[in-house]
């Protein structure tokens, strides 16, 4: 069964089998590893509980990843994100203030640096990734046309930072690995129609675990997951299915707008 713990650690120890080095997203900027390199970015979107569990499968297999937290309640637990951090994890702030801000690009920029601030008061942050919030009109990426997040530390932004002519990018958006065919804004589209010619498609995380068995994935990776979807408890497994199935259709109605 997919988007259990279970998977997602054979997915872990088929990509050690593949012979990938594992790097948080800083250290990928910072001091890049030769050779076969992933890179594990988990968005804690909702229950941080289960983002959690997935830190400790990582611990268990020395594997270090980064986890980006919002700055809403159902994503910022601070005791979570103290045990993660002392877990050897980087630790990133998931911003999405051009939304609550509701478009004031100068407000969002104020909102993103106090909520910046707050998190480095628990754990030193470099890096940040935006929160697509696929309802609403507004990309918080736009708060960099008007500021600059390197005049705050930040050293880098997935969406800005990666060179993904050279990265493979797969998320887990829609509850699979193809699904940029519904998602608003995680998605490299600049690279998607490469990556489908050469066959880079992956629906199932078995997809990949065989694509990695078989030596026929690519040497640099990024990797997103949202750890909510991610568990072996079967009634959080089947709400989240079901969840995620309306949400789909909800996305897919945006995007062919």
């Amino acid at each position: 069964m997919d988007f259990t713990l279970t998977t997602y650690r054979e997915l872990l120890v088929a990509l050690q089998s593949a012979g990938y080095a594992f790097q948080t997203f800083e250290q990928f900027l910072t001091h890049p590893a030769e050779g076969k390199v992933v890179v594990l970015r988990h968005d804690v979107d909702l229950r941080p509980q289960n983002s959690l569990d997935v830190a400790k499968i990582e611990k268990e297999l020395s594997v270090s990843s980064v986890y980006y937290f919002r700055a809403v309640p159902e994503s910022w637990d601070e005791d979570i994100i103290k045990q993660i951090a002392a877990l050897g994890h980087e630790i990133g702030y998931h911003y999405e203030s051009l939304t609550t801000c509701k478009g004031d690009v100068v407000a969002a920029y104020n909102d993103f640096c106090s909520n910046l601030e707050r998190l480095r008061k628990i754990k030193p942050v470099k890096t940040i990734c935006m929160h697509g919030s696929p309802l609403s009109k507004y990309d918080s990426k736009d708060i960099w046309k008007k500021f600059s997040y390197r005049d705050v530390g930040i050293v880098g932004e997935p969406y800005f930072d990666v060179d993904y002519s050279k990265v493979f990018y797969l998320t887990d958006t829609g509850r699979c690995w193809d699904g940029y065919k519904v998602s608003v804004r995680d998605k490299i589209e600049h690279y998607q129609d490469e990556w489908i010619r050469k066959g880079l498609v992956f629906h199932s995380t078995f997809d990949m675990v065989r694509a990695l068995n078989s030596k026929e994935f690519p040497e640099k990776v990024m990797i997103t997951t949202h750890p909510q979807r991610w568990t072996d408890d079967r009634r959080l497994w089947l709400k989240e299915l079901l969840l995620q199935s309306l949400k789909n259709i909800v996305k897919r109605i945006r995007v062919n707008m």
